[in-house]
């Protein structure tokens, strides 16, 4: 018994190490993209006099554009989540509403209470329906595509040129892994229901951490190749480990009462986790009893999957069968 609580505290604290100090390893990724900027060879060119002339008569003008590095794009999520939408919350929920709670105090006089009932619900109403759900879906699809930027520079510099799949294989690993992990993610909520006092919590942080890791992983394991039952059996197999490794972030954004802020906070951390996933080594010795905690999901999901295809095969079966030829139709001659 204490060789099997030793295990678990050793690999959750693994976990923690990995994800905190894989963040060190940030510098020298940046060190690596510098130096390998400014070793690229100039190429120049002997131009004669009248070339060099109309050269410098034209405007300036890059006839390459710049591809972004890792600290680009890091830098991008954290102007673009934390600058321009999480101050903006900031901004209006302690700037501007107590301006213009003053302001009405100040026009209508002792009245202010009565008016401030509706006016301040309204104009919170009015700020996220205009400002706050439309850029927080926007960023859901912009810090996507730089989460895979960022993901794909850290792999290319630490372990090479990524695997490439088909398109169709693209497609299909994508889609089967945001159905399981919103799967996962309502199971996780169900979890937090069990009666007793505490083992609810538990549970769904167990959950948590977990997606979080995968979250983290998975573009890693994606470019290696890996598919996604590969995925899931090793976090099943080594689940003290990715519970440690999720945990810091999954405690982070359960700090924030409200799941905008929480978004804005993850998506400013999240991509030190990528590049903290990129540099963990595999765990060579997996754990002695594995947690499957995602075997429910993958059971709904194949059984949705099954459903599906069935469907599809029976109605093209159905439409072969509708297009075979029966009697023959008279046409009329054209004379």
């Amino acid at each position: 018994m204490a060789d099997f609580v030793k295990r678990i505290v050793g690999d959750i604290a693994k976990g923690l190490r990995d994800s905190i100090l894989g963040t060190y390893r940030l510098r020298y990724l940046l060190k690596e993209e510098k130096e390998a900027e400014d070793a690229k060879p100039v190429k120049r060119e002997h131009k004669s006099i009248l070339a060099q002339r109309r050269e410098k008569e034209k405007p300036v003008q890059s006839s390459k554009q710049k591809e972004p590095t890792v600290m680009d794009r890091i830098v991008q999520c954290c102007a673009f989540n934390g600058l321009m939408f999480w101050v903006s919350i900031v901004v209006f929920n302690h700037v501007i509403l107590p301006c213009l709670q003053f302001l009405t105090y100040f026009i209508t006089g002792g009245a202010s209470a009565q008016a401030w009932e509706w006016t301040g619900p309204f104009l919170s109403w009015t700020f996220s329906a205009l400002w706050i759900h439309p850029i927080f879906i926007l960023s859901k699809v912009v810090n996507g595509l730089w989460f895979q930027d960022i993901a794909n520079a850290a792999y290319r510099k630490s372990r090479g040129r990524p695997v490439l799949p088909s398109l169709s294989k693209v497609i299909a690993d994508t889609l089967l892994t945001l159905l399981i992990e919103f799967l996962f993610l309502i199971q996780a909520m169900l979890a937090r229901l069990f009666p007793i006092i505490g083992i609810g919590d538990l549970v769904h942080m167990l959950h948590i951490c977990l997606l979080y890791s995968m979250y983290a992983f998975e573009y890693k394991w994606f470019n290696m190749g890996w598919e996604v039952p590969k995925r899931l059996h090793y976090i099943e197999n080594n689940w003290p480990y990715f519970f440690g490794f999720g945990l810091p972030l999954a405690v982070v954004t359960y700090v924030p009462s409200s799941q905008i802020i929480s978004g804005c906070v993850f998506s400013i951390l999240f991509p030190l986790f990528i590049i903290s996933a990129n540099e963990a080594e595999r765990l060579e010795k997996s754990f002695d009893f594995p947690l499957r905690l995602f075997a429910p999901v993958t059971g709904i999901t194949d059984g949705l999957t099954k459903a599906l295809f069935q469907n599809i095969s029976k109605k093209s079966t159905t439409s072969t069968w509708s297009g075979q030829p029966g009697t023959p139709k008279k046409h009329a001659r054209i004379s």
